[in-house]
């Protein structure tokens, strides 16, 4: 059977279209692969004592009614759940999350850094400091909250 040049045309146009298209999917594939903002994340646990010596005497926190916290200007204990992410270059391992959660425990467990008597925001900015030292223009972002409740989110762009 012959195919009239009509045919033959309907047969290259569909050809062409179907690599066009393909063409197309790989592109837009590469463009998000190579757009797409890449960071990892990690958790820990560390105890430690709290303390906000304002609440004793500020009015606004001393209130004696429901929304009285004038128990906070006490020493008192809270796990402090922290969430550590950092910015990573490609998809294989550019910095190894085991590692790396290791790394930010041994700043507490060694004393490098210390949690009692600072609010989370102030343990934020210690430990970026610590993660830039090591990681100079990352962008991070940390949360760290007291016993999973209440917290501080703090983004540290590059």
């Amino acid at each position: 059977m012959r195919l009239t040049n009509r045919e033959k045309g309907s047969m290259l146009m569909s050809i062409t279209d179907t690599l066009l298209k393909e063409q197309m999917e790989e592109d837009r594939k590469v463009k998000t692969m190579n757009t797409a903002k890449r960071m990892i994340w990690v958790t820990f646990r560390k105890e430690g004592i709290h303390k906000y010596p304002a609440a004793l005497d500020d009015p606004k926190l001393k209130t004696g009614d429901w929304d009285d916290v004038s128990f906070l200007g006490y020493p008192h204990r809270h796990i402090f759940h922290f969430k550590v992410a950092i910015s990573v270059t490609h998809n294989d391992r550019d910095i190894e999350f085991i590692q790396f959660k290791r790394w930010l425990e041994r700043l507490y467990d060694d004393k490098t850094l210390e949690l009692d008597y600072k609010s989370c925001e102030m343990m934020s900015d210690d430990l970026y400091e610590k993660i830039d030292e090591k990681y100079p223009g990352r962008e991070v972002h940390i949360d760290i909250s007291e016993d999973g409740e209440n917290g501080a989110h703090i983004e540290y762009n590059k």
